[in-house]
C-alpha cells in the first residue's frame, strides 16, 4: 500500500504530443514523432511516502512512447521520446511514421482529421523499509495523451510542351 501512494504522489503526465506536421501531414511524406522532454513528462521524477516507521520511495522514467497515429494497424512503439524536428529532411532516426491514407470524413468520425493517441510507458522501480525489513519492487504505469491532425493528398500533374 506505501509503494502505491509513493506511486500516486509521482503524478505521472501522458507525453506532451510533438510533430514535424503543426496543422496538417501528407500520404508519403515521413512524420517526425516525439514526447516534449521534461521531468514531469519524462522522468525521472521520484516521491516519497511514509506511514509510521516505514517509507518507501518511488522513481518513474519514460522507457517507451506506444503510438496509434488513426488508422487500424497504424501503430508505432518507440523507446523513449523521440528526436525533436528541426527542419531536418527524411524520416526520423527513432521514431516516425508515413501515413498512406488521407483523414477523409468518413473514416474519421466527420472530423477529417486522425486521432493521435501517444501513451508513455513509466518504468516505477520503488525501494524502503517496512518494519525494518527492506522492500522493493518494480511496475509499468501507462498513461495517455491526444491529438488529432489532418492528413491530405498532394498530386502533380506533369503535362508535356
Amino acid at each position: 500500500m506505501l509503494a502505491q501512494q509513493a506511486i500516486e504522489l509521482l503524478d505521472l503526465q501522458g507525453p506532451q504530443i510533438r510533430t514535424s506536421a503543426t496543422e496538417s501531414a501528407f500520404i508519403g511524406v515521413p512524420l517526425w514523432l516525439w514526447a516534449e522532454p521534461g521531468t514531469t513528462t519524462t522522468g525521472p521524477v521520484s516521491a516519497t511516502a511514509t506511514a509510521g516507521a516505514a517509507r518507501v520511495t518511488a522513481t518513474g522514467r519514460v522507457i517507451a512512447i506506444e503510438w496509434q497515429l488513426g488508422p487500424p494497424g497504424a501503430t508505432v512503439i518507440c523507446d523513449g521520446p523521440g528526436t525533436p524536428w528541426t527542419g531536418q529532411q527524411g524520416p526520423s532516426p527513432d521514431c516516425g511514421y508515413t501515413y498512406q491514407q488521407r483523414s477523409l470524413p468518413d473514416r474519421t468520425t466527420g472530423t477529417g482529421r486522425w486521432t493521435i493517441t501517444a501513451t508513455s510507458v513509466w518504468q516505477v522501480t520503488w525501494t524502503g523499509t517496512s518494519a525494518g525489513t527492506p522492500v522493493s519492487g518494480a511496475e509499468d504505469v501507462r498513461v495517455s495523451s491526444e491529438t488529432s491532425l489532418a492528413v491530405g493528398e498532394v498530386q502533380v500533374l506533369v503535362s508535356g510542351s
